[in-house]
């Protein structure tokens, strides 16, 4: 496999770094503002459901085991977070995509020095809603049978113990896919050339993905991690695909 595991992860670090980077902090604001306000609706219903769960659980715990919610209860919250940061994730990327592609677009600007033919301000990328919603769908069905293979592998005895590194692959995989898909798109390249790109350098993106997969799942950091990852991706797509292509 080509590329450098390391180098992938820094791509969000650079990216981070990048964020709110003069020229690049207006294009940021929408998908931020709108990664706020789904992670607070998020946190709220995340509280309500696992304080009702926590308390009914504890009803059917023995007295004497009552000493488990001191295990219990963190890792509750730990997934929870984890499930609630990933989920917002996906929410605000099928949401805000246009501008996503607008932001990345600015980037490959700003790197090569040369002007992107794709998109042309706000009003064009509100024009891309329907394309963009169809690249969203796509990655979904693709995620699909993928995801509900790795989940028949966490029921067979034995085959299960792989489970979690199963999750973890293909969270790191699909988080690549997505970012990437921006930047590509911009250039009206298919879907099939994002995978076909991300597998010629396989290890840098799934440094990448698996990065921001677990940066998700942070709070607070959770927050930017979607303009961060955008950026990131363009990054990668300019330093590491885009010669391939």
């Amino acid at each position: 496999m080509s590329g450098n595991f390391v180098t992938g992860a820094g791509y969000l670090l650079r990216g981070l770094a990048m964020t709110f980077q003069p020229g690049l902090r207006r294009f940021v604001l929408i998908p931020l503002t709108a990664n706020v306000v789904l992670f607070s609706l998020m946190g709220w219903l995340l509280y309500e459901v696992i304080t009702d769960f926590y308390d009914a659980a504890m009803l059917t715990v023995p007295e004497w085991l009552q000493f488990l919610s001191w295990i219990i209860t963190p890792l509750l919250w730990l997934v929870g977070g984890l499930m609630t940061g990933y989920v917002s994730t996906l929410l605000v990327l099928m949401l805000t995509s246009p501008f996503h592609a607008l932001l990345s677009e600015k980037v490959e600007e700003s790197i090569t020095g040369e002007t992107m033919p794709a998109l042309e301000g706000i009003a064009a990328a509100l024009l891309e809603v329907p394309r963009a919603l169809f690249r969203e769908i796509r990655k979904f069905l693709y995620y699909v049978p993928i995801a509900l293979a790795v989940l028949i592998l966490t029921i067979i005895p034995v085959f299960n113990a792989f489970a979690p590194l199963g999750w973890f692959l293909l969270g790191a995989w699909m988080m690549s896919l997505q970012f990437v898909d921006y930047p590509m798109g911009n250039h009206r390249l298919p879907f099939r050339e994002v995978r076909e790109a991300c597998a010629d350098r396989r290890l840098s993106t799934i440094g990448f993905g698996g990065t921001v997969a677990f940066a998700t799942g942070i709070p607070l950091l959770n927050l930017v991690v979607i303009p961060a990852a955008v950026i990131g991706a363009t990054l990668l797509w300019c330093e590491e695909l885009r010669s391939q292509r």
